[in-house]
């Protein structure tokens, strides 16, 4: 079945249980996989995504973010590709336990692990914004949960920032009461180094944040917690006009008290792309924006996002908002050696086939260059529906460009999907691999070198 030829029955699911959207229903290993092209010889370790995928059991999540984890990988190898699997996160939420306990506090060790996938520290970990990191292994085998020997007790974002010169993972949390934002810093040991609880306005949603050589960026945006929202069981946050929009900039490992804050232009922001410091001092931070997100009382939850730029010059109160691209996109990555660092080229799903409702069917790759402002596309064509895309470099001492970009792509025509890889430079392909299956329309993944 495509996504153009649905039952009328399946369109009354909401788009998070219809087409590619919707989960499968087992978990696989297949050895004997059909390659068109060539896997690169330098191509050496695990590529691994998470996505929502609740078993039929416990029926129809109130969101699509709500769902049970699932994880998608390929291990790559000698110029092969020598499995795909698929495995459940097995969480206590998969079991059935509750996040809240009776008398209303977090339960953080329950949570459904189900929006990134991240290497640090010889460990990998599956993560969800609401609760402790998951480890797994790189055949997606769940481990347990992290605590960091004890010392985390709070929850930790989905999109912790690795400094490719410190080695130190750099993170936060956020809740619907006080504290409603810590700060987390992890060594390139493991060691949880410093817990900070910033002053925020009330309880935000942040879902991302930002990191530059010397500072971390915390996005105070007006999405907030509701209450009467959370009452009815959807996703417990709404758009708000009374919550002023701003950056928090803190000097890494300094105290909380020194947060300098400056106003943005009213907006939310999930996913950042990079942010980096010029040599005077002034930051620089380029993110996926959307004008407004889930404002009560209309159809339509959101417009598409569109790469947005922030820059904070030292001392300013305010930001410069510049707008880079007209076109929608979102999930956009960067070269991951230069986190923090400056960079040149981002990549993003982009296109304009969206619904009106929060379904993003990308059907291109773009490629933005940040110095020419040039974007080049590369359209997977029709019936081709694509997930975020990651970049793997081609040797450490590679230049930026000088990599792979790989992902899947959903193939309406098939009912299944191929995990593509291509040219970073010129984004055309290298090799397709073609499952026999559906990989689900899902989140984030990491392509795990050594692993």
């Amino acid at each position: 079945m495509t996504l153009e030829a649905e039952a009328p029955a399946a369109r009354k699911l909401p788009f998070y249980m219809r087409g590619n959207y919707a989960p499968i229903a087992d978990e696989a290993t297949l050895t004997d996989l059909r390659v068109e092209g060539r896997v690169p010889d330098g191509l050496e370790g695990v590529y691994l995504r998470n996505g929502p995928n609740p078993p039929a059991s416990k029926g129809v999540p109130g969101h699509w973010f709500m769902g049970d984890g699932m994880l998608h990988g390929l291990r790559f190898g000698g110029g092969r590709a020598h499995w795909y699997r698929n495995r459940w996160v097995r969480t206590k939420a998969l079991e059935g336990a509750k996040p809240m306990r009776d008398d209303f506090s977090r339960d953080y060790t329950v949570g459904v692990a189900n929006t990134h996938v991240v290497p640090h520290n010889g460990n990998i970990y599956a993560l969800v914004e609401s609760s402790l990191p998951t480890r797994v292994s790189p055949e997606l085998e769940t481990l347990g949960l992290e605590d960091f020997g004890g010392k985390l007790d709070f929850a930790f974002t989905a999109h912790p920032k690795i400094c490719p010169v410190t080695g130190e993972m750099h993170a936060f949390g956020y809740g619907f009461a006080p504290p409603y934002l810590v700060y987390h810093r992890i060594g390139a040991d493991g060691t949880y180094l410093q817990r900070e609880e910033i002053a925020v306005g009330g309880p935000t949603m942040i879902h991302d944040f930002a990191m530059t050589r010397n500072h971390v960026i915390f996005m105070d945006l007006p999405v907030v917690f509701d209450l009467e929202i959370a009452l009815k069981g959807g996703m417990p946050y709404a758009f708000s006009d009374d919550y002023p929009a701003r950056l928090g900039i803190l000097k890494r490992g300094a105290p909380a008290s020194e947060t300098r804050w400056v106003s943005v232009a009213p907006c939310y922001v999930f996913h950042v792309s990079n942010a980096y410091e010029e040599a005077d001092g002034t930051i620089v931070i380029d993110v996926a924006r959307y004008d407004e997100l889930w404002r009560r009382g209309t159809k339509k939850n959101f417009d598409p996002a569109r790469m947005h730029r922030w820059t904070v010059a030292p001392g300013a109160s305010a930001a410069r908002e510049t707008p880079i691209d007209s076109r929608a996109i979102e999930f956009p990555r960067i070269d991951e050696r230069l986190n923090g660092l400056p960079h040149r080229f981002a990549y993003a799903p982009t296109g304009e086939n969206l619904a009106a409702d929060e379904e993003e069917n990308f059907s291109q790759l773009a490629r933005y260059d940040m110095a020419s402002g040039a974007c080049t596309t590369r359209d997977f064509g029709r019936g081709g529906v694509m997930s975020e895309f990651v970049h793997a470099p081609k040797g450490p001492s590679s230049s930026e460009d000088d990599g792979w970009l790989m992902g899947f792509v959903y193939d309406g025509a098939r009912n299944a999907s191929d995990f593509w890889i291509l040219d970073a430079a010129t984004l055309e392909t290298q090799a397709r691999i073609i499952l026999p299956r559906r990989v689900p329309q899902g989140f984030h993944g990491s392509w795990c070198p050594g692993f």
